[in-house]
């Protein structure tokens, strides 16, 4: 054998002394196989380093226990939690995971759904860069069994888990605005990203029903700390008078920056000067140079039930029945945005 290649299962049947069948057996029904064969099958696999190619034997089976992921934005600590609530929950059910970063990219996110296609992937969650009723038709023409995450599936054609972001929009305007806040800024972007888009319609529904409230839309390049910060420092650059009294940042993310960028060198003070709110309640949030307010989104949970329904509808094909989970947010109350 040369020895820049990798020991076959012929190799250990012919160092063991025994039928490539035998082999197959100890690998993959081990009960049926004399104690002293297997054994001497096992010495042979570990003297030669053997390492079963289980993706070819799940694809000549026509079965894997793999699922793929493919998240808008895997530096964003939300998805990563989302990702680890659906990694424990595969686990624990006998799967692994494969997760991809689209970036909000379609192109990527198609390279992703090929790839995973290939692969012939028992099934993939995905948080769609694009249209959710496109790639839900994409997805069945492959026939790969799918869950939408962080959306909601259109016409009941496959399984989606998410939170309502119109109603997390709505708590968060109305805290701003319970503080007595009426100069209230959205900042967030891009706006054709859907969650976004929500978060701003709910806010915008709460502010157009208050008396002397007013909301102005600053959209940002991207969902990041930085994104954050440059809106932060345009802001600074601003009139007192004209600036906005309270902000509610599309994600904490953005919020952060923003933070950054006004309480650096005690330039306006959070939360007297200007009240602060983000969305996701990630970790950073807690323990930010300002406690930051936030509108939690169970991110863990969000992917274990994703797991969940795909996992039913993969084991259960014929009495499987779509189903869209929605989950409330909830307020979370920190030092940026009350002065109590």
């Amino acid at each position: 054998m040369a020895k820049n290649l990798r020991p076959s299962v012929q190799d250990v049947a012919r160092l063991a002394g025994v039928s490539l069948g035998t082999v197959s057996n100890v690998l993959n029904n081990p009960g049926v196989v004399r104690r002293a064969t297997a054994e001497r099958v096992q010495q042979a696999i570990s003297d030669l380093g053997f390492v079963r190619n289980d993706a070819a034997r799940q694809l000549k089976a026509g079965k894997s226990k793999t699922l793929g992921l493919i998240v808008l934005d895997a530096s964003n600590p939300f998805f990563s939690e989302v990702a680890r609530g659906a990694e424990d929950r595969a686990v624990s059910l006998g799967y692994s995971l494969i997760v991809g970063n689209s970036g909000n990219d379609e192109d990527r996110e198609n390279h992703y759904i090929g790839l995973f296609e290939e692969q012939r992937m028992a099934g993939v969650l995905v948080s769609p860069a694009g249209s959710d009723a496109q790639l839900m038709d994409e997805l069945r023409s492959k026939h790969l069994r799918a869950v939408l995450v962080d959306r909601t599936a259109p016409n009941n054609s496959g399984c989606s888990v998410g939170v309502d972001d119109m109603a997390g929009g709505k708590l968060a305007a109305q805290h701003l605005i319970d503080q007595g806040r009426k100069r209230i800024a959205f900042v967030g972007g891009p706006l054709n990203i859907k969650q976004v888009r929500d978060r701003l319609n709910g806010a915008s529904e709460v502010v157009n029903e208050t008396a002397g409230a007013t909301i102005r839309i600053i959209e940002s390049a991207g969902m990041t700390v930085l994104a954050g910060r440059e809106i932060g420092d345009r802001l600074l650059a601003e009139d007192s008078k004209s600036r906005p009294d309270a902000i509610f940042a599309a994600n904490d993310l953005i919020a952060i920056g923003l933070l950054q960028s006004f309480v650096f060198n005690s330039r306006i003070r959070v939360p007297e000067e200007i009240a602060l709110i983000g969305y996701d309640d990630i970790g950073f949030a807690e323990t930010a140079i300002v406690g930051l307010s936030s509108i939690r989104q169970p991110a863990k949970e969000i992917g274990k039930t994703s797991v969940d329904l795909l996992f039913d509808e993969i084991e259960n094909l014929e009495t499987h029945e779509h189903r869209q989970v929605t989950f409330r947010p909830e307020l979370v109350v920190r030092a940026s945005s009350s002065c109590i």
